[in-house]
Parts: C-alpha cells; sequence; structure tokens
C-alpha cells in the first residue's frame, strides 16, 4: 500500500495550508473576541457591585438615622387631645345632655395634661387616675362616683369610665 503522492500537488498543499493557516488566524480572532467581551463584561459587572456596595451603605445610614429619629420622637411624643366616654349612663336613667356635660368636665380637669410630654405623663398615670375615681358627680340628686374601664395613652388619651352609685 501506497501512499498518494500529494507532495506533488501544489493545489492541495494551498489547500490544506490554507485550512490550516485560516484555523489558527480564526481562532486567535475568536480568543481576542472572547476576552475583548469578558473583560468589558467584568468591568461592568465590578462598576454594579461597587455601585451596589455604596447603596446598601447608604440605606445602612439612612436606616440608621430613621431609626435614631423615631426613637428620639418617640421620647418627644407630646399629648394633644383628651377623649372621655361614659358608659352606662342608660342604666341609671341619665339623659345625654348631663352626660355630655359631666364628659366635657371631665375633660376640662384633665386640659393640663395637653402638650405635656407622654412619658411623664404615663409615669403620673395613677395620680390621674385617682383625681378622675376620688371625684363625685350628681345627677338626678344621687350621688355618683366614676370607676375607669380604660385608659389609654398615645398623643390622645381615651379615658372610658363607668358610673357607680356612691
Amino acid at each position: 500500500m501506497r501512499i498518494p503522492p500529494l507532495y506533488r500537488r501544489p493545489a492541495w498543499q494551498r489547500f490544506i495550508a490554507g485550512i490550516v493557516i485560516g484555523g489558527c488566524i480564526s481562532w486567535l480572532v475568536f480568543l481576542f473576541m472572547f476576552g475583548v467581551t469578558q473583560e468589558k463584561h467584568a468591568k461592568k459587572i465590578k462598576f454594579q457591585q461597587e455601585t451596589i456596595n455604596n447603596l446598601e451603605q447608604d440605606i445602612k445610614i439612612w436606616q440608621d438615622e430613621y431609626k435614631e429619629l423615631n426613637r428620639k420622637n418617640a421620647d418627644l411624643l407630646t399629648i394633644q387631645n383628651v377623649q372621655v366616654k361614659i358608659k352606662d349612663y342608660e342604666k341609671y336613667n341619665i339623659d345625654l345632655q348631663s352626660k355630655l356635660e359631666e364628659e366635657n368636665k371631665v375633660k376640662e380637669d384633665l386640659k393640663s395634661l395637653i402638650a405635656n410630654d407622654l412619658n411623664s405623663t404615663v409615669k403620673n398615670k395613677d395620680l390621674i387616675i385617682k383625681t378622675i375615681e376620688n371625684k363625685t358627680v350628681k345627677f338626678n340628686n344621687r350621688p355618683y362616683r366614676y370607676i375607669i374601664k380604660s385608659i389609654i395613652f398615645y398623643t390622645t388619651i381615651s379615658i372610658e369610665l363607668e358610673l357607680r352609685l356612691n
């Protein structure tokens, strides 16, 4: 068996050499283009990572400041309004007008709490309760006293009172 004598035909030699050289050149061009593209993506990813880190730091700073301001504001909350509701007035046949007048009297008694600091008001909660509960009120020439059913402290103090015969 014999190998065909291709070395004698220069056209085939050029063709095979062209294939080999073209493959090498195309491989080099591919590597160059791939490297440039990868470098662009690496730079973009690095830039995005730096941006993300900066934004995360900014978010952390904003959150810390927000929490601190919330803490300060919670400490500085002031009372702006007082609401009083008298329950069980129907049970003693007390009219609505008298009930509203007495609610307004209690509001007037507690008006000094408006614009006070919430913390100091909550600390004096027992004093407020005793002030209201020790008060004797007359409806239809009968003495009544208040029992505090609920008291809620926030920017508005909500007090729910119940009437009892004295």
